[in-house]
């Protein structure tokens, strides 16, 4: 495939880190402070949103997996998916029942369309990403693809992140809403011209639902791959969430500040992951992530002494060089369990291990709520003061370094089981070679 090619595919990034750091970042402030839904009837709406967030993505990968079209099995939904998704996200921020009288209308609505959010997210981007196995077989060209993916990513994430008080400060709520969804459906779009199929695959006899299940949960690759990555997930959720609290009680810097230590790491991040490009091809995608482990690891020890904003910044460098190489091998990795999947039950699974991994890395922000929520507690943690007790600041710098330090030695013992390196990774890649051949794919 020609670099065009490969740079327009790898523009879905584009589409689905904007959308989902937006949504997550500014949602519940829309409807709680903005419109005025009920705090209450905000959380029971999450609370709902979870619970389809957390079925959605393996049913839908399933799903995937088991169509069969003229077109292929990930390009329809694609097709099909990028517009509404954008219209959908529009919608999201223009609510129509803003009255005090149309509380349960705005509850109805606020439900209806975070849902319908993510059914669109899950069903154009689950697939977006499932082309990638298949599309780039190599370990050169799926680092190299991948290092253009992510570099898109970490745009879509400053642009959700940064820009949406620019807009809706200027312009309002709805111009927010129109202007992401266009930007969305039409990376998408770039995204479905890059894109193509081997169609042998989309014709292929796939496993029934409790098999499919039971294949998954039975690969020892894909479980110490995903759980391994569920305490990778988890160290960078509570490290970003702590970071506004730790810049204003430890630093006493505000938004700026807070600002620039997050850009510092992301900006580093993406020149970054064309340096653990070459790392991954030379090295091997395991050893690749367990180096990321140990620079994230090192990057994080200033966290419990430092006390300024310069040491803070420096530390922020280290941790975006770390964070570049996680965010590299981790699609990598996934993509030779399902490759190795394919040599044992005969059939390509990618809509069900990605539908698997976002279902087990959810519960990342659960563990995070929990751990900040418990800190918070036993630290005395007062809102409505400006100066915190000592036992605070302690708690701050045992959630940006000490928990984090210690999901990340778990997530190295188990990486350390992954048995797709070296000279197993090798048989494998022939024997999927083989049976390639034997399906007619070139």
């Amino acid at each position: 495939m020609k670099k065009p090619g490969k740079i327009a595919y790898s523009f879905g990034a584009v589409a689905t880190a904007l959308s989902y750091q937006a949504f997550s970042t500014y949602i519940i402030f829309f409807y709680v402070d903005v419109v005025k839904l009920p705090a209450y009837l905000a959380a029971i709406g999450m609370l709902i949103y979870a619970v389809w967030n957390a079925i959605n993505d393996p049913l839908a990968g399933y799903i995937s997996d088991h169509t069969h079209s003229r077109w292929g099995r990930r390009i329809p939904y694609i097709a099909l998916g990028a517009v509404p998704f954008g219209l959908a996200y529009f919608l999201l921020w223009t609510p129509p029942f803003t009255n005090y009288s149309q509380t349960m209308l705005l509850f109805a609505y606020f439900v209806g369309f975070i849902c319908l959010f993510d059914g669109f997210y899950t069903v154009t981007i689950l697939n977006w990403a499932s082309l990638f196995p298949e599309m780039f077989p190599s370990l050169k060209e799926r680092s190299r693809v991948n290092a253009y993916r992510q570099s898109f990513g970490m745009i879509g994430l400053v642009l959700g992140i940064a820009v949406p008080p620019l807009i809706y400060g200027s312009l309002g709520w709805a111009w927010m809403g129109a202007i992401f969804g266009v930007i969305i459906s039409v990376s998408l779009l770039i995204a479905l011209w890059g894109s193509h199929e081997h169609l042998e695959f989309s014709q292929e006899k796939q496993l029934p639902l409790w098999a499919s299940f039971k294949a998954t949960l039975k690969n020892r690759s894909f479980l110490t791959f995903v759980f391994s990555n569920l305490f990778v997930q988890y160290s960078f959720t509570i490290i970003l969430a702590t970071i506004p609290f730790f810049a204003k009680y430890i630093l006493d810097e505000g938004a700026p500040g807070t600002a620039a230590i997050l850009a510092a790491a992301f900006l580093t991040a993406i020149p970054m992951l064309y340096v653990w490009e070459r790392i991954a091809v030379k090295f091997g995608v395991k050893r690749s992530y367990m180096a990321a482990i140990l620079v994230l690891a090192v990057a994080l020890v200033p966290l419990f002494f430092v006390g300024n904003f310069i040491g803070t910044l420096l530390t922020a460098f280290m941790i975006g060089i770390g964070l570049s190489g996680f965010i590299l091998v981790v699609d990598l990795m996934i993509a030779d369990v399902i490759d190795e999947d394919e040599t044992v039950t005969g059939t390509r699974r990618e809509g069900m291990f990605f539908g698997a991994n976002a279902f087990i890395t959810r519960f990342a922000i659960a563990l995070e709520a929990l751990s900040m929520g418990l800190v918070f507690v036993l630290a005395g943690y007062n809102p409505y003061v400006y100066t915190q007790t000592r036992s605070l600041l302690t708690g701050l710098r045992f959630l940006i370094a000490g928990l984090p330090l210690m999901a990340l030695a778990l997530a190295f013992i188990l990486i350390w089981f992954y048995p797709l390196a070296g000279r197993k990774l090798e048989e494998m890649d022939k024997k999927m070679m083989d049976i390639h051949v034997k399906k007619g794919v070139s």
